[in-house]
Order: C-alpha cells, then structure tokens, then sequence
C-alpha cells in the first residue's frame, strides 16, 4: 500500500482487540516498516505481552500520558515518530479515544481523530485506531465512522459511507463550550505592554490554587502565548478568565479573532517561519486544550491537572 492509510478498528473483547492490533505489528515488522503503538493501560500491557517475538522492533508509547490532551499527539506522538525515520513509511497505532475519557475531553478527541487525515495527507504512513465498541459511548463509536474513511468491524476492512474528509469531519466539533461560571476571576488587556500583567495575574492565580513549581510557570507561559496571540491576531480586547474545579485549574481566553486553520497548534511551524509557535506550546504544556472557534470570535479552553 502507498500513500496515507487510516482504518478505526472496531473491538468488542480482548480477543477481537489482540486479533487486529498484533497482527497489524508484525505485518508491519515484517515488511521493514518503523511501528509505534501508543496506546492506553491496560491494552498497552496486553499488547507488549503478546509481541514479546517482535516488541525490539516495537516503539511503546502510553497514550493516557503522551496523549492526555488530544491536541498534542499529532505534533507529539504521531509526527514525531514519523520525523525520526525520514524516507520511511511508518505504521503506527492510535488509540486516543478510551471509556474513562471524559465528555469534555471528547470533541477534541474526535477533532484530533478527524485531522489526522489532513495532517497526514500525501504522506507515506498507516495509523490504525482501535474502538472499543462493547464499552464506548454508542455516539462515539458512531463518529469513528466519520473521521475515518475505513473502517474494520468483526476483521472486514470497508469504506466508510459517512466520511467526507478531515476538515469538515473535524468541524463538527468545533462545539461551543461550557459557561465560564460566575467564580471565575477575569482580566482583560488589550497591547504587548499588558502581557506582563497578564502573566502576573495567571501566576498569582496557579500560587493561589495550588499549581506551584514547573507546572505553574507551564501555566503562566500558555496565559502568556494565547494572550499574546490575541495581541498579534485579532481586533480588540482579550479576556483571560481563571478558575478551580476538582483537581485541576481552567483557563479561558476569550477574544475576537478566528482560528481559520484547524490544524493551527497540531503541526510544528518550519524553523525558518516567524510565528506559529504559541497554540504548539499550549498543546504542549497543557493537560486538555479546547477550541471553540467562529468568525465573531474565539474562546480557547486550557486545563491543568492540580
């Protein structure tokens, strides 16, 4: 096969899962391609015990690490395994998408699953990407159907009838997000003389919740870059809004620009480009990141796990 390949894998129980993951591996090793399975516990461990005869050649990663937000696996997990074996097709499998996943994370799950295909798009790579179909949400495994245009249920290999393409996949849920609720605490700036007030104020915040140390400076620095974003790109004021759930600080940055490019943060900027850095290192830092974007507007949604 040539080209970009992206089947979901429907399973039902461990057999299933083991029936279509280990032998994609060692079809993979056998033809001399680089593999990765990333993917979550305990399927991670099932499948590092069962490709004991070919796991040298296996890359295992833990996808409720490397990709507890969604945002960062494409840049992260997926394009950078394809960066360390240039000239190569490489297969990998995905899993992003698992039971314990929340509501809130889902929508970007999904986005991250529909703009693999764009992403990806002309390059020589297979990412499989295994549904639990016995224990999801029904509406999710529904959506599998859409954002990818295979398909592979009970070992029969079909294309998809409801896919379109990455984009308008992934538009769907570009979903508006919950209230900002009344305990938030806000700051509002307007100009590059703000942004150190601003980070002040989200240090002052992530002391107050508990976010110390490295991950409070991670905090203070994806303020810094969607506030700074905001000040290069779009018309007027922007208004950074901060608050405590059970176990984790939220931010919000609320302004009136509008992210055109879905895969704005996903894909790394070239060396030699100014710019096109600051979402990247959001995805990077933070435990979710969501995006809720239109032409009146912008709200993007950051969360740190306390």
């Amino acid at each position: 096969m040539t080209g970009f390949d992206h089947p979901g894998l429907l399973y039902h129980n461990d057999d299933d899962y083991l029936a279509g993951t280990a032998a994609f591996v060692r079809a993979a090793v056998a033809g001399g391609d680089p593999v990765l399975v990333a993917v979550p516990d305990p399927n991670l461990t099932m499948l590092r015990d069962e490709l004991t005869d070919v796991g040298g050649a296996v890359t295992f990663a833990d996808m409720a690490e490397a990709g507890r937000n969604p945002g960062r696996i494409i840049p992260g997990v997926l394009l950078a395994f394809a960066a360390r074996h240039p000239g190569r097709r490489v297969a990998a499998i995905g899993e992003p998408i698992w039971p314990s996943r929340s509501g809130i994370e889902y929508p970007a799950c999904a986005a991250h699953e529909a703009l693999i295909n764009t992403a990806f798009a002309g390059r020589e790579a297979t990412v499989l990407c295994p549904y639990d179909a016995s224990r999801l949400d029904p509406t999710w495994v529904e959506d599998a159907w859409h954002t990818h245009p295979v398909m592979i249920d009970s070992g029969q290999r079909k294309p998809s009838p409801w896919y379109t393409d990455g984009v308008t996949a992934a538009a769907a849920f570009n979903q508006p997000l919950p209230p900002v609720p009344g305990s938030a605490v806000t700051w509002k700036y307007t100009a590059a003389r703000d942004l150190s007030a601003v980070r002040a104020f989200a240090r002052g915040q992530a002391r107050e919740a508990g976010l110390l140390g490295d991950r409070g400076e991670d905090f203070v620095l994806a303020v810094n870059e969607l506030a700074e974003n905001t000040i290069r790109h779009a018309p007027g004021p922007g208004v950074v809004a901060v608050w405590a759930e059970p176990g984790r600080l939220v931010c919000q940055v609320d302004d009136n620009g509008y992210l055109a490019d879905p895969l704005v943060g996903r894909i790394p900027a070239a060396v030699s480009r100014e710019g096109g850095r600051g979402l990247l290192l959001v995805n990077q830092v933070a435990d979710l990141v969501r995006i809720h974007t239109e032409p009146t507007g912008t709200s993007i949604r950051l969360h740190m796990t306390l």
